[in-house]
């Protein structure tokens, strides 16, 4: 069956559920349950939503759906979730809250924000978001306003660094161009069919495959991406740099790069050659634990495929080789002439509306102000893109230098769960004067909190969906319930910036600035939300004719910006600053390779824990251990474990997993227990963040990336001990 006639299939299907289930119709919006994009129909029954699929005519995700999505209506209506707000009654961590209307929360936020603000400088009030909800623009155009240079954001280690790399190389962020079937498709550091990340859903990836393209996988763990490659390379943890630069290496020395794109549209080509030529293969295998015939059957394919792209993630950029990572993988995509051409690494063009860096209002942050972001120059990159590494933070509220931070305001973040060394967050949180959260539970983190407030989901706002991602695309999110007194983010900071002296750039009623965004495709938001989405223009080889909006207006192997700034302008391997062979002493107590972060398909970072179909899914903490360290060890399949390193200890439960090597070990993040209604909900007890580490000499040099996901450890069987306090330094 063509597509066309499904579609028309599953519409007249709609026609006759809505007939037969009485529903009172039928919404098409757009989820964000986790990245967000997904088209979707939600169908409402007496003014409530009562079931959610997918949009077949969304060009996003083609009408399937993730388990987060479909679980969206637990989410909306949970007992426990936050429907009004309140304000702390007692001691921090009390547990004990107060009931109050938006009016008095609003008024008590405004009068810290301005009182603060006066007696110690705007910069001591810090702003946070998570991985967001669409609000990212919302809450820096309410920063700048105030005059705050300090946002505290997951960018230096997540999507940033992929956006402030590629706009140094190349311009823009190169996205995989699925819709004209890559040939050759490399992916790295990812598992896009179970995390569906920024701009991608894995069903795009799954079809091109199944047409054919060939996979090469760069991964430590036996994914299921890994085990249908053609080729996979499982990697040292952290030598991600190192390989890179070994298939670099072949391509450079068997001279199977494009000629014409290296000779007319690249900058630096000679020193970086040089580059490369000091990364032989006998080196970087014994670098990689990767054989070295295996490097080379990989770059060959890569290179000599056409077209071809690298699928990229997160896992690369949360190491001290972050930036590094990012630039080696464009440098891949660049050489071998497959930027910016159909079925490769497209630069897509947003629709012409006002971006969500104007929406953010990054001009109207005086400059004075700027040079008071925490951290200075100390990570240049990340500095370039207002882009602040945490530990600054918690620094200032510690030590109250070089200013102190007297006020945090975090909104869908829970920085206590995602965020390394999580005691000194914990401690910082306890400590700072004043902290007000938005979120849709209480979290460990909106524990510490003087105020909480109620955020709204994305079933209840209406919304420019995606209109800050580089898949070119923008979707109209539209409102489809209310519940109770849940109030979008976007909303609350538009209320809010009227109690504290910048009315004169906000909106009397925030569609109004839905209108504003828009204004340049001479539309309105009324306008909008009766189409399915608009597309910015495309077109491939833009590069031929204006060159890259770089420097250079070339693509910058030899980063110009990078050597202004002082930092090498050729990209390099640094070994984690713990490993086997970095601190050997601490290898000789903590024997294992620690990996973090494996995506889950029901939880997105800390969230979701509390929904009764995503939890049933996978009920407890699960730490991956090889059969043979197991059986070293002492450890039986099932039961709990403790996962120890030089900074603390955690408990998760351990499961035989033959998919990786021997010497490493996998635990999963960001896991809290909200069953437990104790203030704090076992924050310290499985949290990886315990074992991580912050330490600025140990972060990326120009990101300031934070190291999270590798690092040494010991790992044995839990002895249960009364009163045990979890989270403590052995």
């Amino acid at each position: 069956m063509s597509m066309k006639r499904m579609n028309k299939f599953i519409y007249s299907n709609i026609e006759k559920e809505i007939e037969v289930y009485g529903y009172d119709g039928v919404v098409k919006t757009h989820c964000r349950m986790c990245h967000g994009g997904c088209g979707v129909l939600v169908y409402t029954k007496n003014k409530k939503a009562v079931k959610i699929a997918g949009d077949p005519e969304c060009p996003i995700n083609h009408g399937t759906l993730c388990s987060k999505g479909i679980a969206s209506l637990q989410l909306a209506y949970h007992p426990d979730r936050l429907t009004h707000p309140v304000k702390r009654i007692g001691p921090k961590a009390s547990g004990k809250w107060k009931r109050i209307s938006w009016d008095e929360a609003l008024d008590i936020i405004a009068e810290r924000i301005l009182s603060y603000k006066e007696a110690f400088g705007a910069e001591s009030i810090v702003m946070g978001y998570g991985t967001g909800r669409d609000n990212e623009s919302v809450i820096y155009r309410f920063a700048n306003l105030l005059g705050t240079p300090n946002v505290l954001t997951a960018g230096h280690f997540c999507y940033g660094p992929r956006i402030a790399t590629s706009i140094i190389t190349c311009g823009t962020n190169p996205i995989v161009d699925y819709e004209n079937q890559p040939k050759c498709i490399m992916v790295w550091g990812n598992n896009l069919v179970i995390s569906n990340p920024d701009c991608y859903k894995g069903e795009s990836f799954s079809v091109a495959l199944d047409k054919g393209a060939k996979l090469i996988a760069v991964d430590p763990r036996l994914t299921r991406i890994a085990a249908r490659a053609d080729i996979w390379l499982q990697l040292r943890p952290g030598t991600d740099a190192a390989l890179a630069l070994g298939m670099l290496n072949v391509i450079v020395e068997e001279a199977l790069y494009d000629r014409e794109f290296v000779e007319n549209h690249t900058h630096g080509w000679e020193p970086f050659v040089k580059r490369v030529r000091e990364y032989p293969l006998e080196r970087i295998e014994e670098i990689t634990w990767v054989p070295k015939e295996k490097i080379k059957e990989a770059a060959r394919l890569f290179a000599t495929t056409k077209p071809a792209a690298i699928q990229w993630g997160v896992a690369i950029e949360q190491q001290i080789n972050c930036a590094d990572n990012n630039r080696l993988l464009l440098a891949l995509m660049g050489i071998t002439g497959n930027i910016d051409v159909p079925g490769g690494q497209a630069l897509f063009q947003s629709p012409k509306i006002r971006n969500a860096g104007y929406f953010g209002a990054h001009r109207m942050l005086p400059e004075k102000q700027r040079e008071k972001r925490l951290g200075g120059d100390f990570f240049r990159l990340a500095g370039n893109f207002a882009i602040i590494n945490p530990k600054f933070v918690w620094d200032a509220i510690l030590t109250e230098k070089p200013y102190p931070v007297k006020m945090l305001f975090f909104i869908s973040s829970n920085p206590v769960m995602t965020r390394a060394n999580a005691k000194e967050v914990y401690r910082a949180l306890e400590k700072v004067d004043f902290m007000a959260v938005s979120d849709f539970f209480f979290t460990p983190t909106a524990e510490l909190a003087d105020i909480v407030l109620p955020s709204a989901t994305w079933l209840e706002m209406d919304y420019i969906g995606d209109f800050w991602k580089r898949h070119g695309y923008i979707l109209p999110r539209r409102k489809v319930i209310e519940v109770e007194e849940c109030r979008s983010d976007h909303r609350m900071l538009n209320d809010l910036a009227h109690r504290v002296n910048q009315g004169e750039h906000w909106w009397e009623d925030f569609e109004q600035a839905l209108d504003w965004i828009l204004e340049p495709m001479k539309i309105t938001w009324a306008d909008f939300k009766k189409m399915d989405y608009i597309r910015g223009s495309v077109q491939t080889k833009k590069y031929e004719v204006g060159g890259f909006s770089t420097p250079s207006r070339k693509f910058e192997l030899f980063s110009t910006m990078l050597e202004s700034w002082g930092y090498d302008p050729l990209p390099q391997y640094r070994e984690p600053p713990e490993s086997p062979y970095s601190t050997p002493e601490i290898h000789k107590a903590y024997p294992y390779i620690l990996i973090t972060g494996r995506r889950l398909p029901g939880f997105f970072h800390s969230e979701n824990r509390q929904i009764p179909i995503l939890r049933e899914l996978h009920r407890d903490p699960i730490v991956e251990i090889h059969p043979e360290t197991a059986k070293k060890e002492g450890i039986k399949e099932d039961h709990w474990v403790i996962i120890e390193s030089a900074r603390g200890k955690v408990r998760q439960r351990a499961k035989y997993f033959a998919g990786i090597d021997p010497r490493i070990v996998s635990a999963e993040h960001a896991w809290w227990f909200p069953e437990k209604k104790d203030p704090g909900h076992g924050w310290a007890e499985s949290n990886i963040n315990i074992l991580t580490d912050n330490a600025y000499e140990s972060c990326d040099p120009a990101m300031g990336a934070t190291p999270v996901r590798t690092l040494l450890c010991r790992i044995y069987p839990e002895i249960q001990k009364e009163g045990r306090a979890w989270g403590n330094t052995a």
